[in-house]
């Protein structure tokens, strides 16, 4: 009896021919055997898209109403952390870290995110910051690699990116600027002149990079490490402009809100902040970036207006208290104020839906300060916490407040948490210890 079969593989020794040529052909999924084929013609899964937002406060908090006394996942709130009850289980707070080596006292704000040691110090150099690390990963899915945004951010002298070279980027200060660039569409003609002015820059690069290649058979080896490092920056440039040229036709999404209306000047510092918290939220929503930075810069900060307290002085000042009742009332009073946003931050996140999750599902939050304590200028026990993503949360991570714990592990786990492949950032050793993943369903 012939019997039929049902397996009608491709032979690879099968032959296309044509003009006298014959080619064998290349490994093909017709030539598995047809159960593997229905597994390789199943749609592949694509990956949630993974996104960060770190917020750094460079004035900190009072620390003693900050952290919790006991570790582990049955803490008592802290007066601060009573303001986020409702979301006990989808934060981890962190004591007792540092960053090894960064000293410098309102210096260090500029090591927060890049862990460069010793920014206080004659000579320093940046290195590259957290989420440029991630922007060089996963920024070309988006059409906006990073946003650098500040609060008060004292303009191109302070902010948490730094390029890979060390180079700082700058804040923008304005909510309305950054819904602008994110979400209105520029008429035919900005939009080809902008397309222009990418097109130079490219031209210029190109003209920079053949000169440095010139220039580098007459230098010296170490300088050639330098100029290796510059000529890496320039084709990193010009591969962003690329980039964003072809964004520039597309057209931007719709938002879930209208344009802020930026407050009157720096002492509406808690609605500024508001905005942009506002505005990573709707960054996020939208997938125009799933980097975000955000530098409260207190330091910079008059007097804040707020509602419950009157405020006697600029929050720099406050911030050196001496234990004085009056001044540590009012710090309270803004400390309070802080963590009410990032508890309404959490909320904002868990209730926007990204496709069969919320965003805070899908979204790292990670805020803190590069003090422990202002009023000490100590950079030591820094007051941290992280929330969302796929972390497993909901608990108080304590470690030495003598010998402090290597806060750049809990970077390399946020990086793979984000799926990026890393065992290393700045002073890591490893992964951070005790904070686990949650299984990716």
């Amino acid at each position: 009896m012939h019997i039929l079969s049902s397996d009608r593989r491709i032979s690879r020794r099968q032959l296309l021919r044509g003009a006298g040529v014959a080619l064998g052909l290349p490994f093909l999924e017709a030539m598995l055997p047809p159960f593997t084929q229905r597994l390789f013609a199943a749609a592949p899964v694509e990956p949630k898209p993974q996104r960060m937002f770190a917020i750094c406060n460079n004035l900190g908090v009072l620390p003693d109403h900050f952290f919790p006394s006991q570790a582990g996942g049955d803490y008592e709130f802290s007066p601060y952390l009573q303001e986020l009850s409702a979301h006990r289980n989808d934060f981890t707070v962190l004591s007792g870290v540092h960053h090894p080596g960064v000293d410098g006292a309102h210096s260090s704000d500029v090591s927060f995110l890049t862990a460069a040691p010793h920014p206080g110090g004659g000579g320093f150099r940046n290195t590259i910051s957290l989420d440029q690390y991630v922007a060089g990963e996963i920024g070309h899915h988006t059409r906006f690699p990073s946003l650098t945004l500040g609060v008060n951010a004292a303009p191109g002298r302070r902010s948490l990116s730094w390029t890979p070279s060390g180079v700082l980027i700058p804040c923008e200060d304005s909510a309305s600027n950054v819904y602008k660039q994110l979400f209105l569409q520029g008429s035919e003609k900005e939009i080809a002149k902008q397309i222009e002015k990418l097109k130079l820059g490219e031209s210029i690069m190109d003209t920079v990079a053949e000169q440095s290649r010139a220039l580098n058979r007459r230098l010296s080896a170490s300088d050639r490490d330098r100029m290796d490092q510059y000529t890496t920056a320039v084709r990193e440039t010009e591969r962003r402009m690329e980039k964003a040229r072809e964004w520039e036709r597309l057209p931007k999404p719709v938002p879930s809100a209208e344009s802020p209306i930026n407050p009157g000047g720096p002492a509406a510092y808690m609605e500024k902040t508001r905005l942009m918290y506002e505005m990573a939220r709707l960054a996020f929503e939208t997938d125009s970036t799933r980097s975000i930075t955000l530098l409260l810069d207190s330091n910079n900060s008059p007097t804040i207006d707020l509602s419950e307290i009157q405020i006697s002085d600029g929050y720099h000042n406050l911030s050196h208290h001496g234990k004085d009742e009056k001044k540590l009332a009012q710090l309270e009073a803004i400390d309070r104020n802080h963590m009410r946003l990032i508890s309404q931050l959490i909320s904002a996140f868990k209730s926007s839906k990204d496709g069969d999750a919320s965003l805070l599902e899908n979204s790292l939050i990670l805020y803190g300060s590069n003090l422990g304590d202002a009023n000490k200028h100590t950079t030591d026990n820094m007051p941290m916490l992280v929330a969302g993503g796929r972390l497993k949360h909901g608990q108080h991570l304590a470690f030495d407040r003598d010998k402090n714990y290597p806060l750049p592990n809990l970077f390399v786990s946020m990086l793979q948490s984000m799926g990026i492949e890393a065992d290393k950032f700045a002073s890591s050793t490893g992964t951070m210890r005790g904070l686990d993943l949650k299984a990716i369903s």
